[in-house]
């Protein structure tokens, strides 16, 4: 872990409180317990949040390249955690997404997102998917708009599963 990583890590809080370490964890993007899922992983770097990902063949479109959804769905997923750095839930307003080339299966992928603007209200993020060995390749780029969670949501969530109330906090 980066000293960086360490800096923003909340006091009481392991290095893995971005990522749902509770007995929920079916989120198709980052759910370690979903078998069809995507098991994503993310890490905070000077304020925003960083991810990795390595299509294989379940993840093509087009023969050899990662599918426009799976992509917009890391960049979803990636961008929407950067409010978590000041734990603020939300949801996603709106997705803009400009592919600039295919990101071909087999080749490590690295997803960046970052704050444009944060206000109480929403939270305007960007976010880039680039090769991890190379950050001049750019696949994809995206901007959103990200709502806050909704307290019947987020109550309703809690419900069912009573571990995702410290996940939340």
């Amino acid at each position: 872990m980066s000293e960086t990583q360490d800096q923003q890590t909340p006091a009481g809080q392991g290095a893995d409180w971005l990522n749902d370490t509770t007995d929920y964890q079916r989120c198709f993007v980052c759910g370690m317990r979903n078998p069809f899922g995507l098991h994503m992983h993310f890490h905070s770097e000077d304020g925003r949040i960083v991810a990795e990902f390595t299509g294989d063949e379940r993840h093509q479109g087009f023969p050899g390249v990662v599918h426009g959804g799976i992509l917009a769905a890391l960049l979803d997923e990636t961008m929407g955690r950067v409010p978590v750095l000041e734990h603020r839930w939300v949801m996603t307003g709106r997705l803009e997404l400009r592919y600039r080339m295919p990101a071909p299966i087999q080749v490590p992928l690295r997803i960046v997102a970052e704050a444009l603007d944060v206000r109480r209200s929403m939270a305007r993020i960007k976010g880039r998917i680039t090769h991890a060995d190379d950050p001049t390749i750019v696949c994809c780029e995206a901007e959103g708009m990200f709502l806050p969670l909704p307290p019947e949501v987020r109550d309703k969530a809690v419900g069912d599963w009573p571990g995702l109330k410290n996940f939340f906090t």
